[in-house]
């Protein structure tokens, strides 16, 4: 079993990352294997609904999209960390998140996000970062908490006590999840083809 965690930060060991980090050392220790993918700090482009990735199922923009749909293909479960930016993940993870799922097809694997920040807007951040993965029939893994840690630094984000029991919490049950689905009964995949249109 894998777990890909994306670090949608600019900064590839600040504080995203950290938060990031404590999970995959969690899942580690429930031997589940990880891997965090940084989207890097190259400004990444919006989704332009060409359909080019409804037949190729990559993106028609080859950057770091393409790099992590190649590596989602082995991945069993995934997390979604982003930095807040005014109250919201910052641009480069929104549109990364837009063509992600555009293009990937991730059903029935599940989903966590994470959202750190210096004080506030973890939460307007997290509703922006759910959407993605309720869409797409995916579980979304829970902590004991919204999923969120505070800190200006990496070293103020390790003083955050209950912040990184949450992340360990999501940790665990993230791992618990992934074993259940692997003993479990697979799941029916339900192929959408009813689109209603309120415009006639």
């Amino acid at each position: 079993m894998k777990v890909l965690l994306i670090n949608g930060s600019p900064h590839e060991n600040g504080c995203t990352f950290t938060a990031l980090h404590r999970i995959a050392e969690t899942l580690e220790l429930q031997d589940v294997s990880t891997e965090i993918f940084h989207i890097g700090k190259t400004p990444v482009g919006g989704c332009m609904d060409c359909g080019y990735c409804a037949e190729k199922k990559i993106c028609v923009i080859d950057d770091c999209v393409n790099r992590a749909l190649k590596k989602a293909e082995e991945a069993d479960g995934f997390v979604f960390g982003t930095p807040v930016y005014f109250a919201s993940p910052n641009g480069s993870m929104v549109a990364f998140m837009d063509r992600f799922f555009k293009a990937g097809d991730f059903a029935h694997k599940p989903a966590a996000v994470a959202a750190s920040a210096r004080r506030g807007g973890c939460t307007a951040a997290l509703e922006v970062l759910i959407k993605y993965p309720t869409y797409n029939q995916m579980p979304l893994v829970s902590a004991d908490y919204w999923p969120i840690i505070h800190g200006n630094t990496p070293e103020e984000v390790l003083r955050d006590e209950e912040g990184l029991h949450t992340m360990e919490t999501l940790g665990l049950n993230m791992a618990w999840l992934l074993k259940c689905i692997e003993n479990g009964e697979k799941p029916v995949k339900r192929e959408k083809s009813i689109w209603t249109n309120f415009i006639r």
